[in-house]
């Protein structure tokens, strides 16, 4: 997650202060990454320093005003432009902590995917229905649908997360009941039965 170009992206809007920066923020993702006022100042003051944005004046309140400026805007072209990068994905906890389980001593890994499983369930269904609530606010017209359309677009991507997650998670499990069963000692087969005495023919007397 950038902080710094969501940031940017804000104050491109005009100038705000911290705390309303955070706010518009948390408001714009539905407090799905949510922030601290500490977060906020500190990315704030790098932005300040590597030119990006510049204090101008201050509120009615005394709050110090932030605005971007033009290598702001440049840079905020540029992040929108390019793609994100995927060559080094971000760690993943459950991707680690799966890889960690595999041989673990007292580990059942097929209970740690099954519980997992159930959580990841419950999430979607969370989710799910908060999707219900967004986009009935956004069909009702009401203000802020600037706000309802991000959170609407935050919240789908949450579900097809969610609904790869129990995917995978499936797929992990089939793949170790799969390779238990290759690695189980397999059965000695039953030995060979003798075969039974061919019978002999018995010569019958000649009778003259």
């Amino acid at each position: 997650m950038s902080i710094r170009h969501g940031l940017l992206a804000l104050l491109e809007r005009g100038p705000r202060y911290g705390s309303q920066l955070r706010t518009e923020f948390e408001s714009r993702t539905g407090s799905t990454w949510p922030l601290n006022v500490g977060q906020v100042y500190t990315t704030l003051s790098r932005l300040e320093r590597d030119g990006m944005v510049a204090q101008d004046g201050e509120d009615e309140a005394g709050h110090p005003l932030y605005v971007i400026t033009d290598a702001g805007r440049a840079e905020l072209r540029t992040w929108f432009e390019r793609p994100v990068d995927r060559t080094s994905p971000a760690r993943d906890e459950l991707a680690i902590k799966l890889a960690m389980a595999v041989g673990a001593p007292g580990v059942d890994i097929r209970a740690v995917i099954q519980a997992q499983r159930s959580h990841t369930v419950k999430a979607m269904q969370d989710y799910t229905r908060l999707k219900v609530q967004a986009a009935g606010a956004l069909e009702s017209g009401a203000e802020q649908r600037r706000d309802d359309v991000a959170w609407l677009l935050v919240l789908e991507q949450l579900i097809f997360q969610t609904e790869a997650e129990a995917r995978w998670l499936d797929h992990c499990e089939s793949r170790l009941i799969r390779l238990s069963a290759a690695a189980a000692p397999q059965d000695p087969p039953p030995p060979e039965a003798a075969p039974a005495p061919r019978p002999t023919a018995r010569a019958g007397r000649r009778h003259h």
